[in-house]
């Protein structure tokens, strides 16, 4: 029975990590599902749950990148309290004195302006780190500190409010979403996309001579993807948005509707935002020269160097995307709160850090994937948003979470010693 479930994975080329994560998530869904007398797996729950785990997957996808270098950054939390101050600052106090208040482009250069200013310090840390020879561990926590310091001097410690009303859809909520339409649409073409790679793929190796799956297990894996994906939309649209914000949201769209109508969320705008990051960091990590020099230097730093790869650049790029990502995630949580605090982002560092060493990469360097990063956050705020339902005090959430963080570097450690790898 066993060497059968193992044949059965090997065809359908199956990741065995990947498979326990989903393991686990399920195993954690179920979890709660039965502690909350079935409140946890509904789509008003879930459609948060996506929503509050946008931006610490976003940041997760880049510190596999830091982690597969054999580096790491303590500083992604308070950057992003310091990039999401600077934007609230910008287009609630800078901008609508310059292009006038309610302007429509209020959003658009917050958002290029706290990227902008992202990159630059991730590359000034990653410069530090990389030319100076300054150790990653002591750089980002000199930032962590930094950085918390700066973000309380933008305003002097006051929360900025409001942001901009547009910004703010990037958050979610009942209007920050795609709508039930465009998200079957969305889902659809998400779906044909999905199935026309893999057949792609599956076409290239074949071309190449080399070895593909039966043609069964090719069959069985597209109708997974495309059943899940469909789920998902399902799931996102059976959530009801309230009669009352369905109305003034029609009202304020200038739709003539019945005394009956009804809305749906449908998918969220971070949860899109999530989605074209994980897609855009996997095809770096894959079909790039950029992705296939960070895992050879993971893999052998001195190697790498010798074989003519710029390491110290290579470590100025990663920091720098690494900042660009936080950014991304500063408009998510600020969005998300319509406000920023100076607590935004505290302890954001450790979710990530756990998100990806959860999610499968290595401490040791040289093996990390994106989507299992992004599952590894998922896990993180299931286990969080699960026991904030059930009741559990906040002390301890946080000793569950630190000890299912050393159990899974630990079965990852035993898994490497079992396979070699």
């Amino acid at each position: 029975m066993q060497n059968a479930a193992k044949k059965l994975f090997a065809n359908l080329g199956i990741d065995m990590r990947l498979l326990g994560m989903i393991g686990a998530l399920v195993l954690i869904w179920l979890t709660f599902h039965l502690a909350t007398d079935g409140r946890f797996l509904t789509p008003r729950n879930l459609f948060n749950l996506s929503v509050q785990t946008a931006s610490v997957a976003v940041m997760a996808t880049g510190m596999v990148f830091v982690i597969v270098t054999r580096h790491i950054d303590l500083s992604v939390g308070s950057l992003l309290g310091l990039l999401g101050m600077v934007m609230g600052a910008l287009q609630a106090k800078l901008l609508p004195e310059i292009v006038g208040l309610g302007h429509p482009s209020i959003w658009i250069i917050t958002v290029i302006a706290g990227i902008a200013l992202g990159v630059m310090i991730g590359a000034f840390q990653g410069w530090i780190i990389g030319y100076l020879t300054v150790p990653a561990f002591i750089v980002t926590l000199g930032g962590f500190l930094v950085y918390r310091g700066a973000a309380w001097w933008v305003t002097s410690g006051q929360t900025v409010a409001p942001l901009d009303p547009t910004f703010k859809l990037l958050g979610g909520g009942a209007e920050g979403t795609l709508g039930e339409t465009l998200s079957w649409a969305v889902g659809i073409i998400a779906a044909i996309a999905a199935t026309a790679v893999m057949l792609m793929s599956r076409r290239t190796k074949a071309r190449h001579g080399i070895a593909v799956k039966p043609a069964w297990a090719e069959g069985t894996l597209i109708a997974l993807v495309v059943a899940l994906t469909v789920g998902f939309v399902w799931l996102m649209n059976s959530y009801k948005v309230p009669d009352r914000a369905a109305a003034r949201i029609a009202e304020a769209r200038g739709w003539n509707v019945p005394d009956d109508f009804t809305m749906n969320h449908g998918i969220a705008i971070p949860v899109v935002i999530l989605l074209a990051v994980a897609i855009t960091m996997t095809i770096i990590s894959r079909r790039t020269r950029f992705g296939r020099y960070i895992y050879a230097t993971g893999g052998n730093p001195e190697a790498a160097e010798l074989s003519g790869i710029n390491t110290r650049l290579l470590t100025v790029k990663i920091f720098a995307l690494m900042g660009g990502l936080t950014a991304i995630a500063a408009v998510i949580a600020s969005a998300r709160l319509g406000a920023v605090g100076n607590d935004l982002g505290t302890l954001d560092e450790l979710r990530v850090i756990a998100a990806a060493v959860i999610g499968g990469t290595a401490l040791a360097g040289g093996f990390g994937t994106i989507y299992g990063a992004v599952i590894g956050a998922l896990i993180m705020q299931s286990l969080q948003s699960g026991m904030a339902m059930v009741g559990v005090d906040a002390p301890l959430q946080s000793i569950v979470v630190g000890m299912v963080l050393v159990l899974a570097v630990y079965i990852d450690i035993v898994y490497r010693r079992r396979t070699g790898s």
